[in-house]
Parts: C-alpha cells; structure tokens; sequence
C-alpha cells in the first residue's frame, strides 16, 4: 500500500516539475512575452499537463488511502480522525497541481 502512495505522490511531483520547466523554457525563448503564440502554446500545454497529471496522481493515492482508510475504519472506528488525515493530505496533492496551472496560466 505505501509503495501505491508513494507512486501518486512521484507523478503529481514530476507533472508540477515537467510543467513549470515547459513554461519556463519557452519564457526564456521568447523574452516573457505574453503575446508570442508559442509562448502562449506551451504555457497552455504544461498548465493541463500539471493540472491534469496532479489530478491524476491524487485520485491514485485517495484511491489507496481511502480503501485502506475504510478497512481500517471497519475494525477500529476509533481510527477516523487520522484516516481523515491521510485521506485529506493525498487530496491535497490535486489541489497543488491545480495551483500550479492557475500560476502558470497567471503569467500569460
């Protein structure tokens, strides 16, 4: 189970990474310049990828966490607060790829 967590974590931190570095290469090809259509292009591009991948990788890891959390929750009920936790953190990962889509779409 925590090799599947880890996996969700890995694929929203390399969309984020691979996103931020698209943009900011084609920022530096063309001066910054909001108005280049392929500055515009490529913004676009890595903003779905990071939203899209983040996404992705959150729903992977609520998907582990939220099965693991309603075993363990069967069992010992007194378990829901810090299955909440978990269950909130791994969501926390597709809110982190939308913010960085929305900070890259910011910039065009």
């Amino acid at each position: 189970m925590r090799t599947k967590i880890y996996r969700g974590l890995w694929v929203s931190l390399v969309a984020s990474i691979i996103g931020c570095g698209w943009v900011l290469a084609a920022w530096a090809q063309a001066g910054a310049v909001a108005q280049n259509p392929e500055v515009v292009k490529w913004a676009y591009m890595s903003a779905a990828i990071a939203a899209g991948l983040g996404v992705l990788g959150g729903a992977i890891a609520v998907a582990v966490v939220g099965a693991a959390a309603m075993g363990a929750i069967s069992e010992k009920p007194e378990l829901f607060a810090q299955a909440l936790i978990f269950v909130g953190l791994a969501e926390g990962l597709a809110i982190y790829g939308l913010i960085v889509a929305i900070m890259i779409l910011g910039r065009v």
